[in-house]
């Protein structure tokens, strides 16, 4: 299994807590079975396939 561990700069990290209060929660949507549904609300196997996804760019 191949997984790429994605790591924060110095600067994004300071910039994040400098911004901490103004921060919203971001609901994360996807596409299962025909219709769109919350990360959220997926069971924990549902969740560890939605993070094993590959995402790509066009």
């Amino acid at each position: 299994m191949n997984m790429q561990i994605e790591t924060k700069e110095p600067q994004t990290e300071n910039l994040l807590a400098k911004h901490e209060r103004e921060r919203t929660k971001c609901l994360v949507y996807t596409r299962v079975m025909g219709y769109h549904r919350p990360v959220e609300s997926f069971n924990i196997g549902k969740k560890g396939e939605h993070k094993q996804r590959t995402h790509f760019k066009e």
